[in-house]
């Protein structure tokens, strides 16, 4: 049974990550489309681009940017949906990336193999002296530069297209800091902020996916040796009691404690760059 205190901070972490207490899937479909729409135009910006992944999470801010800009476009202001596939090679599941293209229909797919340029790096860094502890840490690294190498490819496609990057960061995802810092966490504007996985599945759901999307097994599927492995592995609780945490329900003392720990570990990378706060010097005359 979780302490007064444990409650306490539990409901602290939940307005930290702006989780509303109430859900309506169908008016954080229009709010979050109108909110897209908006910073789209107020920036004078005319293009959204985002990386489809095949996992629900990218699907659900694809149909939202897509009604964004046909919204913007409906008032008079050019604009565009700009879908990238990223795959690294081969993507194992390829099927799924070409399904969620097909629901969301963008105005325009691009296509970036970012196998050259991820092993190029990591190649480099290799022969200027970098040393593994081990082949699964040299993995899980080069995950992270593939992570990186696809917010790169992004962020060209709108510096040329005058567009901004959408990332698909949720309230889930930054409780347990699952997200590569400068990879997937890197964008202009995040539309599904505050929403668990159970409620971005409720979106996808709402919008038109078929229920082997809403309920594919979530994978970052960034380390080679361990493809498409399952976030809920990775992260060691389920997506379950994250998104029971996030509702301020009582989860078991395990997860609480796996989820909180986390929560503190992965700080920093909730944060803007760290600075020292300096004063000045005492005049002793």
């Amino acid at each position: 049974m979780a302490t007064p205190e444990l409650r306490a901070l539990q409901r602290d972490i939940i307005e930290q990550l702006y989780v509303n207490p109430t859900f309506d899937r169908m008016h954080e479909i229009e709010q979050r489309t109108e909110f897209l729409a908006n910073y789209l135009q107020a920036a004078g910006m005319r293009s959204l681009v985002l990386g489809i992944s095949g996992g629900v999470d990218s699907l659900v801010g694809g149909c939202l940017s897509q009604r964004a800009v046909e919204l913007c476009r409906s008032r008079g202001y050019e604009a565009s949906f700009i879908a990238m596939r990223l795959p690294y090679g081969t993507q194992h599941d390829e099927a799924d990336a070409q399904l969620s293209l097909r629901v969301i229909q963008p105005d325009e797919t691009l296509v970036v193999d970012i196998k050259p340029a991820s092993d190029s790096m990591l190649e480099h860094c290799l022969a200027a002296g970098l040393e593994f502890r081990d082949e699964a840490q040299r993995d899980f690294v080069l995950g992270n530069i593939k992570a990186r190498q696809r917010m790169i490819a992004q962020f060209t496609v709108a510096g040329a297209r005058q567009g901004l990057v959408v990332g698909t960061d949720h309230a889930a995802e930054a409780l347990m800091g699952f997200f590569t810092k400068y990879g997937d966490g890197a964008a202009d504007v995040t539309p599904l902020t505050g929403l668990n996985k159970r409620r971005v599945r409720a979106l996808a759901e709402a919008m038109g996916a078929p229920a082997e999307q809403v309920h594919k097994v979530p994978t970052a599927d960034l380390e080679s040796l361990t493809p498409l492995k399952p976030d809920e592995v990775a992260m060691g609780v389920s997506y379950q009691e994250i998104d029971d945490f996030l509702e301020g329900k009582q989860v078991s003392d395990q997860a609480y404690e796996v989820i909180i720990s986390t929560f503190r570990r992965t700080a920093h990378k909730r944060e803007l760059p760290a600075f020292p706060v300096t004063t000045g010097l005492v005049d002793s005359n």
